[in-house]
């Protein structure tokens, strides 16, 4: 029975944290975003993010949303400085062309930091890449 169970490979999507200008505070903050680098829509994207480590444990936050255009992107959440110092694990899963895909990315603690930044395809900005 396992065997005829088909388990799709997630491609083309990603985890990233991405230091952005907030204007009314004016202050410099890291943003998770998820993003859509295939030629598809992906359809009821439910998102769960949990931090933690030996001592501490973030509550479980839970994202939806309806529909993540092709080549788009969409954000998660603001990420407060003190989560930082967390393993950050984020559960992605959605529907592509009818199928069911899921995901778990990393951001191991510690590692989102200006010197991890790389340009991340779509948004046309400088991040970190979850794994």
């Amino acid at each position: 029975m396992r065997k005829d169970i088909e388990i799709p490979e997630v491609k083309d999507v990603y985890i990233v944290a991405v230091k952005e200008l907030h204007k009314e505070f004016k202050t410099e903050d890291w943003n998770a975003y998820i993003i859509n680098d295939g030629n598809d829509p992906l359809e009821t994207v439910l998102i769960v993010v949990q931090g933690y480590d030996d001592k501490d444990m973030t509550s479980h936050m839970r994202h939806s949303i309806k529909v993540l255009p092709a080549k788009g992107y969409a954000k998660i959440e603001f990420m407060e400085d003190s989560i930082l110092r967390l393993n950050n694990y984020f559960s992605v899963t959605y529907f592509l062309q009818n199928k069911l895909y899921e995901k778990r990315w990393e951001f191991p603690a510690h590692s989102i930091i200006d010197d991890n930044a790389v340009s991340v395809p779509v948004i046309g900005k400088k991040g970190v890449i979850a794994r």
